[in-house]
């Protein structure tokens, strides 16, 4: 242990003198090291922590959460035209009761319709912003708080009520401040509503979805009344047990839906089945092609980084022969020497990757600056930039190490 703690001190303090006595020379070949690390762990960096964001609002629209719909959320596909989606029906509330009661698998169930309309109150105005009608179930699918008065209650839900909850953003721009909306009133398409409720703010989300801050919630039987609910884009938003799996549940709803519309056995699917499950799988193979590329700029930056550090290495072997040869004379092994070389060259390359990881903490905190979400170096990606410098260190000194190891001692302090 002692002598090994030895050779990694000495590898240290030579690779040191080697950068002191030739800084430009060493800087310049630990660019390639240092742009290979920043492209790569930049990448990955950015990436994952676009990826964490992504997942995050992908996770909120609902664990085991199925969307039953006309259209297909993952574009479906040159096999199955734009025409055929068209002429599908659109889901009822009538399917949604029938759901309920004939599945053995749904946990939670709502139905929910989905249009935009301008909402005015005395001189303000905003256009065509969201307005949700949701039934029963939709706050324990897709939960969100009310930062000022209430939710409605079932009844409510059920019966219909000319009560609204107005987003944050919505409430804002309307009454100047979210605690004054409460107890005024709104006008849609004519129809008097009562604010009884601002939701908290959340903020934009990176992939749509619901968007709570600029959104308006009208109960669906009260929705029913201002607007034609054929045209308000209808969905089936369907939670499973807890403990089932996704692909037994869709299963499950599949045969539940085909029943319910009565479909025959050669009878293809009028409906589609999207679950939120999908989306992430999407997601992270987009970003793994995305992290792919970076890798491949990365490496053939490294490429070159390692070519620079195995040329210094044969310029120190050349110029430290003699004392190599001293060495060998007093009684060094040649894995000494082969040890020395090898930990010098790793050293080298490890500091330019900490160049290029400084370059990238500083690259996380400008986005995260910028563009306000978080991106974070995080010990994984740092852990993967020490390994890539410390093999490329090895795989560019593994050669020169080799020669100075066989020098022999007698040859090599003449050789001065």
């Amino acid at each position: 242990m002692r002598k090994m703690l030895e050779i990694v001190g000495n590898g240290f303090r030579l690779a040191l003198l080697e950068l002191k006595g030739n800084k430009l020379r060493t800087m310049l070949s630990l660019l390639g090291v240092t742009f290979g690390i920043f492209c790569i762990i930049g990448v990955l960096a950015t990436v994952s922590s676009l990826e964490a964001n992504v997942q995050n609002d992908i996770s909120k629209l609902g664990d085991n959460t199925i969307y039953i719909d006309k259209w297909s959320y993952g574009g479906g596909g040159s096999e199955y035209p734009w025409w055929k989606y068209m002429s599908r029906p659109e889901p009822s509330f009538r399917e949604m009761q029938a759901l309920k009661k004939d599945s053995s698998l749904v946990g939670k169930i709502a139905y929910v319709l989905d249009t935009r309309a301008n909402v005015e109150a005395g001189n303000s105005v905003l256009n065509q912003i969201s307005i949700y009608g949701p039934s029963a179930g939709f706050m324990e699918i897709q939960p969100f708080d009310v930062e000022w008065g209430r939710y409605f209650s079932d009844a409510e839900l059920d019966n219909g009520t000319s009560s609204i909850v107005l987003g944050f953003t919505n409430a804002e721009k309307l009454f100047g401040s979210t605690a004054k909306a409460i107890g005024k009133k709104v006008r849609i398409r004519n129809k008097e509503l009562l604010v009884i409720g601002v939701t908290r703010k959340k903020g934009k989300s990176m992939i749509g979805g619901w968007e709570f801050d600029e959104c308006a919630i009208i109960a669906y039987p009260a929705f029913r009344q201002i607007f034609v609910e054929k045209y308000s884009s209808p969905v089936i938003m369907v939670q499973g047990k807890p403990g089932i799996s996704v692909e037994s549940f869709r299963g499950e709803l599949r045969g539940t839906m085909r029943n319910i519309r009565r479909l025959g056995p050669r009878d293809e699917d009028d409906f589609e089945l999207n679950a939120i499950s999908d989306f992430s799988k999407q997601i992270s193979s987009f970003f793994g092609s995305v992290s792919l590329g970076g890798w491949f700029i990365g490496l053939l930056s490294l490429v070159v980084g390692a070519f620079s550090i195995a040329n210094i290495m044969f310029v120190t072997v050349r110029e430290r022969t003699p004392v190599i040869g001293l060495k060998k004379a007093i009684g060094a092994k040649r894995s000494t020497i082969l040890a020395e070389f090898l930990l010098e060259s790793a050293f080298i390359c490890l500091l330019g990757g900490l160049i290029g990881i400084l370059l990238v903490y500083l690259l996380t905190f400008a986005l995260t600056k910028v563009f306000d979400f978080p991106v974070f170096l995080s010990m994984k990606n740092i852990s993967i930039a020490v390994g890539i410098c410390i093999g490329i260190g090895i795989l560019a000194g593994i050669i020169p190490a080799s020669m100075a190891s066989r020098l022999d001692p007698v040859v090599a302090i003449r050789s001065k």
